[in-house]
This record gives structure tokens, C-alpha cells and sequence, in this order.
């Protein structure tokens, strides 16, 4: 029997699914549904061989539909993130057409010095550089340059946004010097906005792991593009962010959800949003009461935690991507797979009636 040309709403919907492509908001970008990040290229906690790195790189391409984007920064690997991303897409020969890049600045890279960075001691391995902040008008587009010589030129990130400007905010030792931080922030956008202005960049954004300041900063600055970190993940999804997310896709906002496992808490690790969870704490007791009870519903569903959360993180049709960070080239496939897959709807229900889903959550 020939196949019809036509398809019905529902195969449509799975075409759409399948292909994983979604308009990025008002920026004019059509991105695939997961963004890859990228710090493990700048050897974050162990360095992988350049074997593997390539081998990554090249899954991007493999899994993807449509064009893949990347999610960088000059602070991962103080810049070599950045120097091995564009060596290895020329390895591959990759047409600068053919990637979506993005990165965030507000560091930039110096001689090492010490016996090792200063930036954040323990965490990178094996560098040979470190890297200092730069956030100010005249700071912020010597990142911008310096990032586009990392990445031979050749390559340039279309989108951009300030480094973590929650944290730059919190390290005030006072109401002064927040208010001069804030106005820091502000000049960074401002000459960010310019390079948009002369087709520099496609898209300004910011990306944080507190989304008050994202809140707080969206009041002075109307962003293309915003990443939520740690805060809308099956364990934690208050009904505020939800309301704001709802809130800023009206505007036209491409939205970007991250870090959607808490650290690795939410799979079974020690660490929950970066601080390793202390059994004895009543707290914590807490956190692991939860985990418990969400690892029981799995198992009776046969579903891999790790699943869920991606599959929750994409609940939200507000949410354009999700961005992952895979340090095996394996699970890069995998990820799109599940995408594509959908789970029981008694799971859901079964989160929701045991409280690990909120009621107010009307997405699942």
C-alpha cells in the first residue's frame, strides 16, 4: 500500500519530536532540544585524551537533525574549552554554518603562575593557563575578542551572555559595592547589545544558578535568551518559577533549563547544587527521604532515574532546550533517544499523588 503524503496531527508531533528542533524564542535561531555543554573540554575535574574529546564533538553532528549548539565559556579551562573546540571542529571539518555557539564571558585567560589556577583551585586539571574576571563595558569585549581568537576566528559564538552575574553580585562585601557590581553588570550588557547592533552577535542572554537575579537583572535588561540552573528539575520547581518562565516566554524570551540533575544528587550522587550532602544533617535527611521515595517509584516503573529528570526538564513546552553535559561520546545518542521516548503516564501520576511532583505543576 503507498504511504500517504500526508500525516496526521500525531505523527506530525513525533516528527517535530524526533527531529528536535524549536524556535529559540524571538532571536531569529532554531535550536535543536539539547544544548551540550562543554566544560569537560576544558578538563574540568579530569582530562579526558583528545581521542574522546573529538570523539564528542562528532556525536554533536551524528544525533542532530538540524544544527547543534554548544554552550561554552572563557572560564572552562581558563579558555581551552574554547581552543579545543575550534581545533577540533576544523579536524572535523565543520562550516562555521553548521554550529550554533555560545559563550559566556566574564573571564579571561593569563599566564599561570601559580602551581595552580586561581580561579577555582581543585576544580580543573592539568592547565596551563589561569584566568582573572573581566565584567565592565570595556571587560567584557576583551573577553568577547579574546573568545573568538581561542577559537581561531574562524569560529564565532552567536550568542553571548555575562558569566554567572548571580555569583558576581554575591561576592559584595557591601550595599555600595553590590550597587557598583550591579552597574558592572549592566555596562557588560550594554556593550553586548552593541555587538548585536553590528551583527556581531545573533542573541544576548544570561544564564544563572539563582533565578532571583535573573528576576532582578531581566527589571534593567530585556534579554533574548535566559538559562535557568538547578531551579526547575523534578525535585525542585516552585510554583514562582514556573509563573516567571510562563512570564517571560510571553515576551518572546528563548529559555534554556540546566543542570537539571542537582549536581548529580538526583542519580544517586553525593553532591546536591554543588555541596556534598552530609547524612547526619536533618536537612539532608530530608533530601535523601525524597530521593528515596523517587528511586522506589522508578524502580516500580522501570524507569532510570537520570530518564526522568531529562524527560521533566523538557516538561514545560515554554523550555526551547535543554543543556547537557555528557563526558561520554555513548550517552550523547542516548539522551536524544530518550528525548524522543515517552514514560508511563501512572509514573507521573504516582510522582504526583507521593508529592514528588508539586500539584500546582500542571505540566506532567
Amino acid at each position: 500500500m503507498k504511504k500517504s503524503l500526508f500525516h496526521t496531527k500525531y505523527e506530525i508531533l513525533n516528527i517535530v519530536k524526533m527531529n528536535n528542533l524549536k524556535k529559540f524564542g524571538n532571536t531569529g535561531l532554531s535550536i535543536p532540544a539539547i544544548i551540550y555543554g562543554t566544560s569537560f573540554m576544558g578538563n574540568l575535574y579530569h582530562e579526558l585524551n583528545e581521542e574522546v574529546k573529538l570523539q564528542i564533538m562528532q556525536q554533536w553532528f551524528e544525533v542532530s537533525k538540524g544544527t547543534p549548539m554548544i554552550d561554552c565559556a572563557g572560564k572552562y579551562g581558563a579558555g581551552l574549552a574554547l581552543e579545543v573546540i575550534g581545533e577540533g571542529l576544523k579536524k572535523l571539518g565543520i562550516d562555521k554554518s553548521n554550529i550554533t555557539i555560545s559563550n559566556k564571558l566574564g573571564w579571561f585567560r593569563i599566564p599561570l603562575t601559580t602551581e595552580e589556577p586561581t580561579f577555582e583551585p581543585g576544580a580543573w586539571v592539568n592547565l596551563k593557563n589561569d584566568a582573572v574576571q573581566k565584567i565592565s563595558y570595556t571587560g567584557i569585549l576583551e573577553c568577547w575578542k579574546q573568545g573568538c581568537e581561542l577559537l581561531g576566528d574562524y569560529y564565532k559564538p552567536q550568542v553571548v551572555s555575562v558569566h554567572d552575574p548571580d555569583e558576581y553580585l554575591f561576592a559584595a562585601t557591601s550595599q555600595e559595592d553590590r550597587g557598583k557590581r550591579l552597574n558592572d553588570i549592566l555596562d557588560a550588557y550594554k556593550a553586548l547589545f552593541e555587538l548585536k547592533e553590528k551583527g556581531e552577535v545573533r542573541a544576548v542572554g544570561i544564564g544563572a544558578k539563582d533565578w532571583l537575579t535573573i528576576k532582578e537583572l531581566y527589571n534593567h535588561v530585556k534579554f533574548d535568551w535566559v538559562m535557568f540552573a538547578n531551579k526547575l528539575t523534578i525535585y525542585h520547581h516552585p510554583k514562582e518559577i514556573v509563573d516567571f518562565i510562563e512570564r517571560i516566554h510571553n515576551d518572546g524570551v528563548g529559555i534554556i533549563n540546566s543542570a537539571i540533575f542537582n549536581a548529580g544528587f538526583l542519580t544517586g550522587g553525593e553532591f546536591f547544587d554543588y555541596r556534598k550532602i552530609n547524612p547526619d544533617s536533618i536537612e539532608d535527611q530530608k533530601l535523601l527521604a525524597w530521593r528515596n521515595t523517587f528511586f522506589r517509584i522508578c524502580d516500580k516503573f522501570g524507569v532510570i532515574p537520570g530518564d526522568a529528570c531529562l524527560k521533566f526538564a523538557f516538561a514545560m513546552p515554554q523550555i526551547n532546550a535543554v543543556a547537557l553535559n555528557p563526558s561520554k561520546p555513548s550517552r550523547i545518542r542516548r539522551n536524544v533517544d530518550v528525548l524522543a521516548t515517552d514514560l508511563p503516564y501512572g509514573f507521573w501520576k504516582e510522582l504526583k499523588s507521593e508529592k514528588i511532583i508539586g500539584e500546582h505543576f500542571k505540566y506532567v
